[in-house]
């Protein structure tokens, strides 16, 4: 999915001659930190809600209160991951989305990217998620792959985390199955390490039909 089919038509930008009073009541009435400023057509940059908390005077208009404004946008043709790259960089709440030319074609926000996220096939999709804990140097999503599949499933999505100070990565397997039981024993005969799962065990199951089972004898 590419940032210009991203865009929400929910959020729209401020001009340089608004003040900072307005562009406050903005970000409040769409849950939003940050905001576009446009002056002509052209994207300006972007403005904070703790940059314009710091002033004192906010019926000024933006072009007064601030001289130089931060940057941070997308180009239209980036994908969503490098989207959300950005975002994640420089702590933003929305992104304005350029066009090649870095003409202003408007902007998405994280609630906006997240709900998109949710609503896509793989994450609807009735299933499994089972986290594993493995040594970077012994990361293979084929292997995974080849595990998951060798008993009768398939990977519907998957993502992998990992942080700077750890040597290990943690990867997250969204599955086309809610029994997971078989899949997991396999995992642990390769030494995979099973940090979490989300499943409908058969365990789970049995203790339903005995719960409703001793429910429907008292209430005999």
């Amino acid at each position: 999915m590419r940032a210009i089919n991203l865009i929400t038509e929910e959020i729209p930008p401020l001009m340089h001659t608004d003040s900072g009073e307005k562009a406050l009541n903005w970000m409040e009435e769409f849950k939003v930190s940050h905001l576009p400023v446009l002056k002509d057509g052209n994207f300006v940059g972007l403005i904070s809600e703790s940059d314009l908390l710091d002033q004192t005077d906010l019926s000024q208009t933006l072009d007064k209160l601030f001289q130089h404004l931060p940057r941070p946008y997308a180009y239209a043709g980036d994908h969503i991951y490098q989207v959300l790259a950005r975002i994640s960089e420089h702590k933003l709440s929305l992104i304005p989305i350029l066009d090649k030319e870095e003409k202003y074609l408007g902007c998405t926000s994280v609630n906006h990217l997240m709900t998109l996220i949710a609503n896509t096939g793989s994450m609807k999709e009735n299933g499994g998620i089972l986290v594993l804990e493995m040594a970077r140097s012994n990361y293979s999503m084929a292997e995974i792959a080849q595990i998951v599949e060798g008993n009768d499933a398939k990977i519907l999505s998957s993502y992998i985390m990992s942080s700077p100070d750890s040597t290990n990565v943690e990867v997250t397997l969204k599955i086309n199955s809610i029994e997971l039981d078989r899949i997991i024993r396999t995992f642990e005969r390769y030494d995979y390490i099973i940090k979490a799962s989300f499943q409908k065990s058969q365990h789970s199951e049995d203790l339903k039909f005995r719960y409703d089972a001793l429910m429907n004898y008292l209430n005999f």
